[in-house]
């Protein structure tokens, strides 16, 4: 499997540079010869980890992982520059937290990767500990546990891809909200996921938000289901081959994903696919911010240098490998977007985020209510 970047040469260029830059991750190396050590840790948990502290085969952290989110690059740059391999862990969040549990009486990795709400969910069992790594300050609040248990570390955004070329020949303008989706000749062949995926839910509840709903109240979503439903769009999983060829005009989906389906399908040229961050008719955010992170586990093997990795993932470096692979980092707003994004200035009018504590709470009836409220087809997965 291979990173899915928009420029080959990005990746290993990203790797070498992150790699040569010494002492710039947040952390520092204060030794020499045979034994370097480092400061690592925001605040409170500063501290030093020495190269007597690394695992003599590999790091092993939960869904760090090669062909997602260019963690490929990650792992190559820190290993080039610290000397510890990171093993290529294959799993999704969901299969992690299954291992977490499985091992809770003898952890085997040293930190959990992946999905936010898996994240808070092995927290809220029990399974991580504390740690703020260095530049932790700069994660927003919402972002981050105030216990140091999970931090963000990038950040996936509700956006609509859609056909340039068709609703050219169509008459359609390039959509500025959610209200355009309505319209016979673009509902007719949009769709969306269902709401029980990630992404599904995100698009229910960025449209929600769009028309001034809340989690407390999701008629405006159930409604728009069915007012774009009775003009043909309807609810699809795996949808690339059919947006390819031009049976599926537009998808909700999250940005990483429009950006991928953008760049690197040479079936559609680039400039016939639009993405789209978009706000509701009236101004409403209607982009939902999605975070992905990590926290130490607790009682795991090699603290340390999971320490050492989570500082270098946030650290600017770090971060900037992201946007090789479509991914924004939580940082994003401290570095330089790539020309391939949506201007920021479109992030920032459309985007907002949720209390993900809550949303871990409340996600299952939320799914319940649109599945069982919304007429579009294809709604119940």
């Amino acid at each position: 499997m291979t990173d899915h970047t928009r420029r080959g040469f990005l990746t290993v260029a990203g790797s070498a540079t992150a790699a040569t830059v010494a002492g710039c991750s947040g952390t520092e190396a204060i030794g020499g010869g045979g034994g370097e050590t480092y400061e690592v840790g925001h605040g409170d948990y500063q501290t030093t980890v020495s190269e007597s502290d690394f695992p003599s085969d590999r790091l092993y952290i939960y869904a760090v992982q090669t062909g997602w989110s260019n963690w490929g690059a990650v792992m190559d740059a820190f290993d080039e520059r610290y000397g510890v391999d990171l093993n290529d862990d294959q799993r999704t969040s969901g299969e992690a937290l299954t291992h977490i549990r499985s091992n809770a009486e003898n952890p085997t990795h040293s930190a959990y990767n992946g999905g936010y709400s898996f994240g808070i969910t092995a927290m809220e069992e029990g399974f991580t500990t504390d740690y703020k790594p260095a530049n932790w300050d700069a994660v927003p609040a919402d972002l981050k546990t105030d216990n140091g248990h999970l931090t963000a570390t990038r950040q996936m955004t509700t956006a609509v891809t859609y056909r340039k070329d068709i609703y050219e020949e169509r008459g359609l303008g390039e959509p500025e909200s959610w209200e355009e989706f309505k319209h016979p000749d673009a509902a007719k062949d949009f769709c969306v996921t269902p709401p029980h995926s990630a992404n599904g839910l995100a698009t229910a509840l960025s449209i929600n938000n769009a028309y001034g709903g809340t989690m407390d109240d999701l008629g405006p979503v159930v409604d728009y289901y069915n007012d774009i439903a009775a003009e043909g769009a309807d609810v699809r999983r795996n949808i690339t081959g059919d947006f390819t060829s031009g049976e599926v005009s537009a998808v909700a989906q999250y940005d990483y994903t429009a950006l991928e389906m953008k760049y690197n399908h040479e079936e559609v040229p680039a400039e016939n696919v639009g993405v789209a961050i978009l706000p509701g008719p009236e101004g409403d955010a209607g982009a939902m911010n999605i975070p992905y992170g990590y926290g130490m586990l607790d009682g795991a093997p090699n603290p340390e240098t999971a320490k050492l990795f989570m500082d270098f993932v946030l650290s600017l470096e770090g971060q900037r490998l992201f946007f090789d692979a479509f991914v924004r980092p939580i940082r994003a707003g401290e570095l330089e977007m790539p020309d391939e994004f949506p201007d920021q200035t479109t992030y920032e009018a459309a985007e907002f985020t949720v209390d993900q504590l809550d949303l871990v709470e409340r996600q299952e009836p939320i799914i319940d209510q649109v599945t069982s409220e919304s007429d579009i087809p294809g709604i119940q997965g």
